[in-house]
Parts: structure tokens; sequence; C-alpha cells
């Protein structure tokens, strides 16, 4: 049995983390921390573990065997480097850090320390993904030459634990990045989880369009982002992330090979279709996608848990999210100077 800490009791701990975690078997919810005193002591009475004070004591507890860092953005890489440095094995909230160097000082913690560092890229493990990626594996969709990925819905300020205009994600001293890393960072991550393919270039526009604080003035970080991806394999195709979608939520991608096409999770009726180039169709009813307004169990806790107990387990590992943050940087300086940036190895 796994002693779990959980720090950030946001609205991803109470909906995602602290309920899955709950009911595997093979962990317990052993002790919480969070900003909000008062919020961790609910918590921890409703789940029969112990609130701290900090941080750092939640970490000095040696009953504490692994952790998830669910706090704001810039946080991450400081809370996830020091439970490591503890001896904990740490599941960690995306985007993964604010820099590039604290990405890879995450990793090379993960390293030094021999425990195991995971990163909430979920949307590998969505049913109609992983099918995805093993009929283009078999070479379904021949060659795939261009894509389309997005992720598009209303906005983080119903989602907040804290709601409305004044949510931490608006704040830039908190998440550092807007749109771009809480949505684009799951469809780059994506993209070349199903391609098996890393991006090599960006184009990249990211804009704040629409979002304003409840004083009227913009947001200070991004709303909305459109990037071009030159992959390593030659695809080439558009990633969307926006928090400016009024209507109903769009988490989808569409894949063009030589031989034909894939839809996922972009059809009405059905979760993935594959369209070969002869016009004859398959559909594949694998699942469907978590919106924010129909959260469903994620499966990210599960295979934590199973890759603590098994570590020949395959799991999401930190440094196999490298080549997405490296991305996501290199997307934010093609915003910031108006040219293609290649993507450092």
């Amino acid at each position: 049995m796994l002693n779990i800490g959980i720090i950030g009791c946001g609205k991803i701990a109470q909906v995602r983390h602290l309920p899955e975690y709950e009911q595997n078997p093979g962990a317990r919810i052993a002790g919480l921390y969070d900003l909000n005193q008062e919020r961790a002591q609910a918590l921890a009475a409703q789940y029969g573990a112990k609130a701290y004070e900090s941080y750092e004591a939640l970490l000095a507890d040696p009953a504490i065997d692994a952790v998830s860092v669910c706090s704001s953005n810039v946080s991450h890489a400081e809370i996830a480097v020091a439970a490591l440095e503890a001896g904990k094995h740490v599941l960690c909230e995306k985007p993964m850090a604010t820099t590039l160097e604290d990405c890879e000082r995450m990793v090379a913690a993960a390293k030094k320390s021999g425990k195991y560092l995971m990163i909430d890229q979920n949307q590998r493990l969505a049913g109609a993904h992983r099918k995805a990626r093993e009929l283009i594996r078999a070479g379904a969709i021949g060659k795939p030459l261009t894509f389309r990925t997005a992720f598009r819905h209303g906005g983080p300020e119903t989602w907040s634990v804290d709601p409305g205009k004044s949510t931490w994600f608006f704040d830039k001293k908190r998440a550092a990045m807007g749109a771009m890393a809480d949505l684009g960072v799951h469809k780059t991550d994506l993209i070349q989880f199903l391609l098996d393919q890393v991006v090599v270039e960006t184009t990249a526009s990211l804009s704040t369009l629409d979002k304003k604080f409840a004083d009227g003035s913009p947001i200070t970080v991004d709303d909305n982002a459109v990037c071009i991806y030159r992959m390593s394999g030659g695809a080439v195709g558009t990633m969307t992330a926006s928090w400016t979608n009024y209507g109903p939520e769009d988490n989808s991608t569409v894949i063009n090979g030589t031989e034909g096409v894939l839809r996922i999770y972009d059809d009405p009726v059905h979760t993935l279709v594959l369209i070969r180039r002869d016009g004859t169709v398959e559909n594949f009813d694998v699942d469907q996608i978590q919106t924010n307004d129909n959260q469903t169990k994620s499966g990210i806790i599960d295979l934590f848990v199973d890759c603590l107990n098994d570590p020949s387990r395959e799991g999401i590992g930190a440094e196999s999210v490298l080549p997405a943050m490296r991305a996501v940087f290199a997307s934010i300086e093609s915003s910031e100077t108006g040219r293609a940036v290649r993507v450092n190895e």
C-alpha cells in the first residue's frame, strides 16, 4: 500500500487525483497540503488524511511514499525537485514546468534520486488515441503527411477551484503561460505520441484576444495559440489551443496520410474513423473523450501506481515529455520573434 501526499488541493486534485487514488486499492491518501489551510483540512477530514502546514513538512514525513504535485504552474519544478530529493516518487500536473531549464532540472533530479517522475499527459491514455497510434504504426493510412489537432473550450474560469475572472490561470505570475501551456502542451505531446515523430520546427502565434480580468483589463497570458509544426518524419500540421471556444468543447485530431485519413474525436457519432484511400470506411467506437463538464476516470492515477509497483511498466516518464515542452517553449519564442524557430534536441 502506497501512502500518497497531495500538494495543491485545487480543482484537478479534487476531480481527479483524490477520487482516483481513493478508488485505487494500492494507494492510500495520507497527507494533504494547500496554501488554503481550511481547504486542506476539510479535504483531509473527508479522506481520512493529515493536513500539513507546509509542503516541506509533508515531504519530511517518512511515511509518505509518493506525491501528486497539483499546485500552480510556477511552483511545479520547485516542489517536484524537493520531493524527489526527499525520496518521494512524483506525479506532476502539466505543464511540467515554466522554463525548459526547470524541466531538465526535474528530469536530472529524478535520475539522481532513483525515484519515478511522471507527468500528467493523460491524452496518451485516451482509448481512441491509443487505437489511432496502433493503426498508424500498422500502416493503415500509409505515411502521415499532414494533420490538424485542437483543444478548445470556453476557458478555465469555470473550471478553477476559485472560479471567475480572477482565477490564477489568468495571472502570469502564477501561471507563466496561458492556453499554450494549459491545452497546447496536451496536443503537442499527443501529436508526437500518435506519429512517433517529434516537432523540429514551429511557427506560432500566441494572442490574448478576449479574456479579461474583473476590472476589464486583458489577462496577462495568452488565451489562444496557433502553431504550425514540422515533424521529424516529414509531416506538417497545425496545433490550436483556445480558451475562447464558447460552444461545444473541441478535442479533435485529423491525420492525413498517403493511404487514408484518421479522424479522432472529430466525428459526432464515432470516436475514431478510418477512411481509406479506396473509399472504404471503418468506424471504431472506443470511448468518449473527457471534457471539463464530463470528467471520467483518466487512468493516470492507476498508471502511476502501477508503475511504482512494477518498474517495468511503461508510464509517462518526464524525459518522454521533454520534446513536447521544448516545442512549447520554441513556440513562445516564435510568437515573440515573429519567425520560425527550430526546436532544440
